[in-house]
C-alpha cells in the first residue's frame, strides 16, 4: 500500500496525514473521558473541589497522551515505519498495548505505592502481581485499541 503524502495545491498536506498527530489527538480524547469515569475508583477524588480533580484528570490525560506516543514510536521504530498504524500486524498491535501496559504497571506501582500520589478506593479491583487496578489496565486495552482503528482510518483517508 502506498502512501501519497503530496496534495495537489486545491487540497494542501492536513496534519491529520501525520500518525503522531492523529494517535495524541484520538488518545487525549479517549483517555480524557475514561479519567472522568474512573474517578469513584480512586480514594477521595470524588469528594475533592471540581477543579482540583479537573487537573488531575488533565494531567493524568496528558501522561497517557505521553505513554501512546511512547508506544507508537516504538512500535514504530521496531516497524522501521511510522506508518505501520495504516495496516498493523498482530506483532505490533502487541507491542503498542504492551509498551501501554507496562507503562501503566510501572506509574500506577509508582504513585500508589512509592510517592504514594494517589490511592485506590474500595471499588478498584487490584490485578496481581504488583496490585495495579483493573481500571487503569482496561484502559490500556480498550482506549489504544480504538485508537489505533480510528487513526489507521483517519491517516488512511487523510494520505490519500
Amino acid at each position: 500500500m502506498s502512501l501519497k503524502l503530496q496534495h495537489s495545491s486545491a487540497s494542501p498536506f492536513s496534519l491529520w496525514a501525520v500518525p503522531e498527530i492523529t494517535v495524541a489527538f484520538l488518545s487525549f480524547a479517549l483517555h480524557f473521558v475514561w479519567e472522568f469515569i474512573q474517578v469513584p475508583t480512586y480514594a477521595e477524588m470524588a469528594v475533592m473541589p471540581h477543579w482540583e480533580g479537573v487537573k488531575i484528570c488533565t494531567s493524568a490525560t496528558f501522561g497517557d497522551v505521553g505513554f501512546a506516543l511512547t508506544a507508537f514510536w516504538t512500535t514504530a521504530a521496531a516497524s522501521r515505519s511510522r506508518y505501520w498504524i495504516l495496516a498493523p500486524r498482530i506483532w505490533q498491535v502487541a507491542m503498542f498495548l504492551a509498551i501501554g501496559i507496562g507503562l501503566t504497571i510501572g506509574f500506577e506501582y509508582y504513585y500508589t505505592e512509592v510517592s504514594e500520589r494517589w490511592n485506590y478506593s474500595n471499588l478498584m479491583p487490584l490485578v496481581p502481581p504488583f496490585g495495579t487496578g483493573l481500571s487503569p489496565l482496561l484502559q490500556w486495552i480498550v482506549i489504544p485499541l480504538i485508537v489505533l482503528s480510528l487513526s489507521r482510518r483517519v491517516v488512511a483517508l487523510d494520505g490519500q
